[in-house]
């Protein structure tokens, strides 16, 4: 080393010097373009563009209805409300026993729960408001749910989210009143009974938040009281996302009181006992009338129990692997579960599955009710910006309807019902499988289409070679016993 120290010296000048030159021949002025600094983008390659996922628009971003002096007609006709408004007013003015009938989901719960704070609002005795929760597998329009709720006595029955269809009075007693609050795409009801319905009034309010609307005007107290009910069936029906945008009301101070961790925790637990083997929607019902906020249903044990024991079934259940229909709009998932988990897979699978054909995501459960097909629809999150946008009730009607015999007829009126965009229905196992033949379910494409999804199969080849584990192929072969 120290034989080298003399070297060091005219080295470091050498280095040194040879850095000023290249420094000069660097200087904008050496090449004639004055003192001007070089921008970024001279020096840097300009980053690669990175693709934009296209927006999904919000659930309130559509055309409403307008009246005919402009203002918006929301969220039903203003004469149904009315006369709604005046029904619940005379209930509890009355003093009669009044009859609540609603859903078993979060939506129908919380609106009927609405209902009930507003009578008790309004001066009617607790003891005078009775429930009637619809039996598994059962609506409001067979015998013995209809005998059922006449054996309860009551002078008033307002029904709420169960869903229309033209059937005879709710209850044969011509003396009892009937007052129907729906969301589900109808023009048809029970006879003689006043009806209130948001189907026609975009964005469709669900169950909960058309009630909360009319109760609110009847007592101060509702809008307060209610507000979280509101947003947890709301939340319910179109999930945590939702903006909350006109013509929504603002729930600002709502979320400022209640977290929406605790409101969308809330709305698991209370759907949970219905979807059980166990059929459980008096807990839930329980639960929520007792409590004034979110937080106290977290803690209720039942309701904790029934959501581990679905969580469970569902992730059991959720490894089917799909069949699509001959021309791909349609994937579908068949399982065999007593418990009511084909909703949640539906909701699931169409937040995941991808396709440039893919509409409609269909969850058959042939395990729910003896001899039955229980079924869920829901559209698939990559083709809710079509334009038309897909209409499921419109799609299964229109398979139904390339039947030449009397299929529609046997499938009876549990065949598309609900909303456009999440739809179902509950047939018989000989006319599903009859429905899935119309469907072509299974079936390859026609040559032409399969050379136009050429590219995707080769990907998908590809795919199955990489030594990636995670996979579609081996994620469906994960299915528990």
């Amino acid at each position: 080393m120290q034989c080298l120290q003399p070297l060091l010296p005219p080295l470091y000048s050498y280095f040194l010097r040879r850095s000023r030159i290249r420094q000069f021949l660097r200087a904008p002025s050496f090449h004639g373009i004055g003192t001007m600094k070089r921008k970024a983008a001279d020096t840097k390659e300009s980053p690669q563009v990175k693709r934009q996922k296209e927006p999904v628009p919000d659930y309130c971003d559509i055309q409403t209805r307008k009246g005919d002096n402009g203002s918006i007609l929301w969220p039903a006709s203003l004469e149904a409300i009315e006369v709604a408004r005046q029904y619940i007013k005379e209930c509890a003015a009355s003093k009669e026993k009044t009859l609540i009938v609603p859903d078993k989901d979060a939506d129908g719960l919380d609106a009927g729960v609405i209902i009930h704070r507003t009578l008790t609002a309004l001066g009617a005795e607790a003891s005078s408001i009775d429930v009637h929760l619809v039996g598994k597998g059962k609506s409001i329009h067979d015998e013995e749910e209809r005998e059922a709720m006449s054996a309860k006595s009551p002078k008033y029955i307002i029904v709420v989210d169960q869903g229309s269809r033209p059937a005879p009075p709710v209850v044969d007693d011509p003396g009892v009143q009937s007052l129907i609050i729906d969301h589900h795409l109808s023009d048809e009801f029970p006879k003689n009974a006043k009806v209130v319905s948001a189907c026609h009034y975009p964005p469709v309010a669900t169950s909960s938040l058309l009630t909360y609307e009319i109760c609110k005007a009847l007592h101060p107290d509702v809008a307060s009281s209610c507000g979280y009910l509101c947003v947890m069936g709301t939340h319910g029906d179109l999930g945590n996302t939702l903006k909350w945008d006109p013509p929504f009301p603002d729930m600002k101070e709502v979320f400022k009181t209640h977290t929406k961790k605790a409101i969308n925790d809330a709305v698991s637990l209370l759907n949970a006992p219905r979807r059980t083997s166990r059929f459980d929607v008096i807990s839930a019902w329980s639960a929520l009338l007792s409590a004034t906020s979110p937080k106290e249903i977290l803690t209720n044990p039942r309701l904790l129990s029934a959501r581990a024991e679905i969580n469970d079934e569902v992730e059991r259940q959720t490894h089917t692997a799909p069949k699509f229909s001959k021309d791909g709009t349609i994937a579908v998932f068949r399982i065999h579960s007593a418990a009511q988990v084909h909703p949640v897979i539906a909701t699931r699978w169409a937040g995941h599955l991808k396709s440039s054909k893919l509409e409609i995501v269909l969850v058959a459960n042939s395990g729910y009710l003896p001899g039955m097909v229980n079924f869920s629809c829901r559209v698939a999150r990559c083709a809710r910006t079509h334009d038309p946008p897909v209409n499921i009730i419109s799609s299964l009607k229109a398979v139904a309807d390339l039947d030449t015999t009397d299929l529609v007829q046997r499938m009876g009126e549990s065949f598309a019902r609900g909303h456009k965009e999440a739809s179902g229905g509950i047939i018989p196992q000989r006319e599903f499988e009859e429905l899935m033949a119309l469907m072509k379910v299974g079936e390859k494409p026609d040559p032409a289409e399969e050379t136009e999804g050429k590219r995707t199969k080769t990907k998908t080849k590809t795919v199955e070679r990489s030594p990636q584990k995670n996979t579609l192929g081996n994620y469906f072969g994960k299915k528990k016993s």
